[in-house]
């Protein structure tokens, strides 16, 4: 008996051991290489007054699972404490590793961007949200949603006008504008899309068994603009010509329907354009994208 028992406390000990190394290991921040090479790397356009904007960094938006979710806050150089100006906040694409040393909001490419819409009068929001996994898209959709409550919440200390939103997203990241073509809530006053994801109806071999068709249909904003008559806020849609040729295929079929309902669309393609050629290609056309991008929100943000 004696013995029985030392046998099967030794097989706890040894559970236990392997759950906190397990947990540990989980636990341990790292970058893999891919990570490394694009994190530093900023968009190809600048204008001036981007390095003399106020940015306010780390902020808590939402504390979930023992985790700080957090979001920095651009601010223009001028703005005075009375001012109100419209929100651009960037959603980051995925899957990415949760245990990222250098998350996304930290990455060149969001912290120009922030910069830079900075410098153009709005104030520009980046933050990280939860998309590790096709599973973890209603946790990523949550997270957006409650980023977009704080800013509104917190309006009067971030500078922000609060019925004055903007949404631009890149690469897989664009799916988390489905609800708001969906719902068209009125404080969403324009959508921005670069190299985007906007059907996820078509990836059914590529997702796992464990993602549903309707989870597929939620998060496919050409699904929802087919489905609202009532129409979508203005977009702005930026095409990769040399990106993945499923991902083109569902910006195409987006566009196709929206101009077959007369809705407000702008397109503008890259036809030497890579994926991410904002940050990968230094070249005009990039530039050109990106500027019109800019006059686009300022129309309608």
């Amino acid at each position: 008996m004696i013995n029985e028992r030392r046998f099967y406390a030794s097989i706890l000990l040894t559970f236990c051991i392997l759950s906190i190394v397990s947990a540990q290991q989980n636990t341990t921040l790292e970058d893999p290489s891919w990570v490394k090479e694009y994190a530093p790397k900023r968009i190809v356009y600048s204008i001036p007054g981007m390095e003399r904007i106020h940015v306010r960094k780390n902020l808590t938006y939402k504390r979930v699972d023992g985790t700080e979710l957090r979001a920095d806050v651009y601010l223009p150089a001028n703005s005075k404490r009375t001012e109100r100006r419209p929100a651009v906040i960037f959603i980051h694409g995925g899957r990415v590793p949760p245990n990222l040393r250098t998350t996304p909001k930290d990455w060149g490419v969001f912290v120009s961007y922030g910069q830079l819409v900075a410098a153009s009068g709005f104030v520009g929001v980046t933050f990280n949200h939860r998309f590790y996994a096709w599973e973890s898209l209603h946790d990523s959709q949550s997270d957006l949603n409650d980023l977009l409550d704080y800013v509104r919440n917190n309006a009067e200390s971030l500078g922000v006008d609060k019925n004055r939103i903007v949404l631009w997203a890149v690469s897989a990241g664009t799916v988390f504008l489905s609800h708001a073509v969906r719902d068209v809530p009125p404080y969403i006053r324009c959508l921005v899309s670069f190299y985007g994801e906007l059907d996820l109806q078509s990836e059914r071999k590529a997702a796992p068994v464990s993602v549903s068709d309707e989870t597929l249909r939620e998060f496919s904003p050409l699904y929802h603009l087919n489905q609202n008559k009532h129409g979508i806020p203005p977009m702005f849609l930026a095409r990769a010509g040399l990106d993945d040729p499923d991902m083109n295929s569902s910006a195409d079929r987006f566009v196709s329907a929206a101009l077959n309902r007369n809705l407000l669309v702008d397109l503008m393609n890259h036809p030497t354009g890579h994926h991410g050629f904002d940050v990968q290609d230094n070249d005009e056309r990039s530039r050109e994208i990106i500027k019109r991008a800019v006059e686009f929100i300022k129309a309608h943000g």
